[in-house]
């Protein structure tokens, strides 16, 4: 059973290895990631109101890593690697993330993924999942996440997730 839940537009990048946190001025560990809070948040080309916009996100939830922070000003990078400054106010910290982004084709059927009722490649499919799809990440181990897709609970591979980073553990 497959989830058509496609995002438009995300392709790109392959998953990132856990880069050296370092603090921003939030006092939160640089780069992290997080997810946007509205449909409607603008992307802008400097940090702050009199800057242009630049691009329009229109999916909340949407995972971004924030790269630096400048007073209430976040500058972030989405899947498919554009960077820009948000308002801080217009970020969560839910985990989310974008299923193979750097798959995504502009036409015709999408590669899947598989989604398992366990931590392991022999594990029982719970539904096929195509690139670009959007989970809310719940549990990851460094191996594995469990994430929640539509109505489907299950597990599928770190590295085949844009939004944790390669061996990171999120609780």
């Amino acid at each position: 059973m497959g989830l058509l839940l496609t995002l438009i537009g995300a392709t790109g990048l392959s998953a990132q290895g856990a880069p050296a946190p370092a603090n921003g001025a939030s006092g939160l560990p640089l780069p992290r990631f997080v997810s946007l809070k509205s449909d409607r948040v603008n992307l802008r080309q400097g940090p702050g109101t009199e800057y242009p916009t630049a691009w329009v996100f229109r999916r909340a939830g949407l995972p971004v890593e924030v790269i630096k922070e400048f007073e209430s000003w976040r500058q972030v990078r989405d899947a498919e690697g554009t960077t820009g400054w948000v308002l801080g106010s217009m970020l969560s910290g839910r985990r989310t993330a974008v299923i193979l982004p750097w798959e995504v084709k502009p036409e015709g059927q999408q590669p899947l993924a598989v989604l398992r009722d366990d931590d392991s490649e022999r594990a029982r499919a719970v539904a096929q999942v195509e690139a670009g799809v959007l989970a809310s990440i719940i549990t990851c181990d460094g191996k594995w996440c469990r994430v929640s897709v539509g109505g489907f609970r299950g597990y599928i591979e770190q590295s085949k997730l844009w939004g944790a980073y390669k061996d990171e553990v999120i609780k």
